[in-house]
């Protein structure tokens, strides 16, 4: 599990693509200290798991299923990338609560940038919109931000100044494409109510889930 909290901005070393996918490496510069063969890390928002470390130099193997559905694919050499380690027992929970499971992908239409900090004005698909909640978490490129408006297949961020500074999201630029990960509680409130079947939330449904 994540929290949205890019601890390094890493620059890509190498990509090597063939049919079983990409072999990525990835100078992760400080987070080498603490990483192994086998531990996850997070990647522009992507979990991957760590399948070579040498000095500040780590490895991944990127599958297919992976590359279809993130950004990960339009990776070349010297791209920068967030990066965040798996969130240990007893860390502070910083961002909200982020799996690494990209659900889709946002495209940039309009860069603000102003003395506070930037707005993204972005667009997706319904299927990503419709679950969105104004003032609500969402992840973008790995990064934990708040949903500042939401309407008909579009929405927008805030950058703070530190986020721009951590991130590489203050290097977004009209036309680029951001991995999106939708807030995880919401996701299973959906399902549920899916699960409920049709009519909506009624008081008879909800005695027989025990809620009432």
């Amino acid at each position: 599990m994540f929290t949205g909290i890019v601890r390094h901005v890493g620059r890509v070393l190498s990509v090597k693509t063939g049919r079983g996918g990409m072999h990525l490496a990835v100078d992760v510069g400080p987070l080498a200290a603490g990483l192994a063969e086998g531990d996850s890390l997070a990647v522009d928002g992507a979990c991957l798991t760590v399948c070579a470390v040498a000095g500040e130099r780590a490895e991944f193997d990127v599958v297919p299923t992976t590359l279809a559905r993130t950004t990960l694919g339009e990776l070349t050499v010297g791209s920068l990338v967030n990066l965040e380690p798996a969130l240990a027992v007893g860390e502070a929970l910083g961002g909200h609560i982020v799996q690494g499971h990209v659900d889709g992908l946002a495209e940039v239409v309009r860069v603000e940038a102003g003395p506070g900090g930037h707005v993204l004005r972005l667009r997706a698909g319904r299927s990503l919109t419709d679950q969105m909640v104004p003032k609500g978490s969402v992840a973008l490129a790995g990064v934990s931000l708040t949903l500042a408006e939401l309407a008909d297949g579009r929405f927008s961020v805030a950058l703070v100044p530190a986020t721009l500074k951590a991130t590489t999201l203050g290097r977004a630029r009209v036309g680029a494409r951001l991995n999106v990960e939708l807030d995880v509680i919401g996701k299973y409130v959906r399902r549920y109510l899916e699960q409920l079947g049709g009519g909506g939330v009624t008081m008879r449904k909800l005695r027989e889930e025990g809620f009432a």
